[in-house]
Order: C-alpha cells, then structure tokens, then sequence
C-alpha cells in the first residue's frame, strides 16, 4: 500500500539510490495558491546533511512539481512531484547486500517478495519520507485557509527530558547524539505534536475515528513505535475524576476546562488544541560489530558502513507534522460529506 489517505490522497514512489522519489497528490482543494517557498523550505527541514545530528549524505531535495498547479495555484488536479537523488553511494552496501541487518526490513522484505533493493535499504528507507513532507506541505497551505496550524517539536532524547529554551534545548541534544555517536551507538526519543484551532467535528467512528487515524498515520514513520493523545500513558495511574474534562462556556463559546482528551473525544475532535506524542526507537544502523546471519544461513559479524543518522528526530520533526496535516485536511473533507 503506497497510497494515503481518503480524499486528499498522497500516493509516493521510488528508492533511496534509485533516480528520484516522487509522488501524485490527489483530492487537493483547487485555488489554494501553491506557495514554492514554502513547500521547498518544509523539505529543506528534512534535509540530510545540516549538521551534527544528521547524517552526511547531503541532498538538495529540490522539487519538481509537474503538474495540478496553473498560474500560481491549484487546479483541483493531480499534482505530480519529484525529488532527484544526487548524492547516493551504492557502494556502500556491496559488503552487505547478503547479510540481514539487525532490525531493518532486510529479512522480513526478502522473504515475502524474494527480492529487496539492498542499496541504503531501497524502499524501506526514510528517505521516502520526504514525498510525505511535500504531502503535507500542500496540506498545511489549505489548512491556512481555515486557521488550523500544525507544529510538533523534540521533548525527550533517550532518558533525557529537554528543558529551558529552544535553543538550550538544541544545544542539549546536540550534546547527547555527539555522545553516542562517538560511542558508534545510536539513540531514540519522543517528539510532542499539536493541532491548534481545529474545527469540531472532524472524525468517521466507529473505524474511522481521528485519534486512530493519526496513529495509524504517525505509526507509518519509519522508526515510531508508540503513540498517545492527550495524557495517554500517563494518564493510566489517574482516576476519572481526574482525568475528565469538564464543559464550561467562554465568551459564549462551550470550551473544556481542562484538555486531557487531547482534543479529541468518541473519535471526533471537540475544538480543543489535538495534542500527541511519538517515541521514536534508536535507529538500527550502528557503528559497532553486531552479530547476524546471512541469507545462505551463515552466521557472520557485520559491520555497518556508510553515513547513517545516529538519531531521527530533528528530521522526524517535520515528518510528524506532514502526516498530520495530511490527516486532518483529509478529515475535513471527509466531514463534508456527512450532511446535506
């Protein structure tokens, strides 16, 4: 399944060393104008090689839009996209080409296709990502029309949780990934999402409801392995009188006191700030011997090569936020077809 979405649809394709990565974006509300900055600016945020958290492969990621948008703005068209991959290293991989890597896709791709892109790990690398970052860049650019922002930022790196401001908190994971990467280790962590001045309503249930939605779609990034909303998980040593949000009016307008649900209550969103979390695991990819075995079924010792990120979650930062937009534009159109 290459294809995302209901109504605003984000089908991608291609492999980290192939040609290109692309994709066709359909169900995109025409009129909205097709701000090129800042769609490119949203892929510049996931760019590879910007510094000491990322990894050195540094790309351009420039991006070609092909078709959907005339004079400036959408058309209600397809819009076709491409991103050229310039800066692979193939050769990197000969050594491993046999070998099943420690948590990557490698074995689990070989035996249901028989065949797999060994090449910086083809199709499972998150170098796919980046078609989803255009994704929700258009996203975001119609979700302006109606308000609604969609940020997310880093709150915890491994056991250490970020504190004082933006950039002592940069400074802080910039001094814990020096470490590990020295170690040839890698680490994980969790990234806090936020959807503000989103519309009430928005959510299919029983199978449709949005909290699932943005799991399933936060849960599609490489390297997520858990989701809350709201208080989540830490919410489960707190009892219903506590975790309860109550109803009150402000301004003439019904608000809940208190945001436990995370904006977001029988699978609908309630008009309240959506807020989630998305712990990321370490990446697999380490400097430092691991045991494995081989597809003739040989166990052997590898050793990774190549430029690999000892941590994703600067890089995921705008990942998160793509599918979200991407979700709740979908959302929103879904939620025009409920009444007449």
């Amino acid at each position: 399944m290459n294809t995302f979405g209901n109504i605003y649809r984000l089908t991608t394709f291609g492999e980290s060393h192939g040609p290109a990565l692309g994709g066709v974006i359909d169900g995109m509300p025409a009129g909205i104008v097709a701000d090129t900055e800042f769609i490119q600016s949203e892929l510049d945020r996931r760019r590879p090689g910007q510094g000491k958290l990322t990894t050195a492969r540094n790309e351009t990621d420039h991006i070609e839009l092909l078709s959907g948008i005339f004079e400036g703005v959408t058309t209600g068209t397809p819009i076709g996209f491409i991103v050229r991959n310039t800066d692979h290293h193939s050769a990197d991989y000969d050594a491993m080409k046999d070998l099943y890597r420690p948590s990557h896709a490698d074995y689990t791709y070989q035996m249901k296709y028989g065949v797999r892109d060994y090449r910086g790990g083809g199709r499972t690398s998150a170098r796919e990502t980046l078609c989803r970052v255009v994704g929700g860049a258009f996203a975001k650019l119609a979700l302006r029309q109606l308000g609604v922002t969609v940020e997310a930022h880093v709150t915890q790196v491994g056991k250490h949780i970020l504190t004082g401001s933006k950039d002592e908190q940069q400074k802080q994971m910039e001094e814990i990934v020096s470490q590990v990467r020295a170690e040839g280790d890698s680490i994980g962590g969790i990234i806090a999402g936020v959807v503000s001045h989103c519309p009430v309503g928005l959510g299919q249930p029983v199978f449709g409801k949005l909290n699932a939605a943005l799991a399933g779609a936060m849960m599609s990034i490489n390297a997520a392995k858990g989701f809350d909303i709201g208080d989540g998980f830490d919410g489960v040593g707190q009892k219903g009188s506590q975790m309860n949000d109550e109803f009150c009016l402000n301004d003439g307008q019904i608000h809940t006191r208190t945001n436990h649900s995370g904006g977001i209550q029988g699978g609908i969103s309630n008009g309240e700030d959506i807020r989630f979390r998305v712990l990321f695991k370490p990446v697999p990819t380490i400097m430092r011997q691991q045991n494995t075995v081989d597809k003739h079924g040989n166990e052997v010792t590898l050793e990774a090569k190549g430029r690999h990120d000892p941590c994703v979650l600067t890089r995921a930062v705008p990942i998160v936020e793509a599918m979200a937009a991407m979700v709740i534009l979908d959302y929103y159109l879904l939620n025009k077809t409920t009444t007449i």
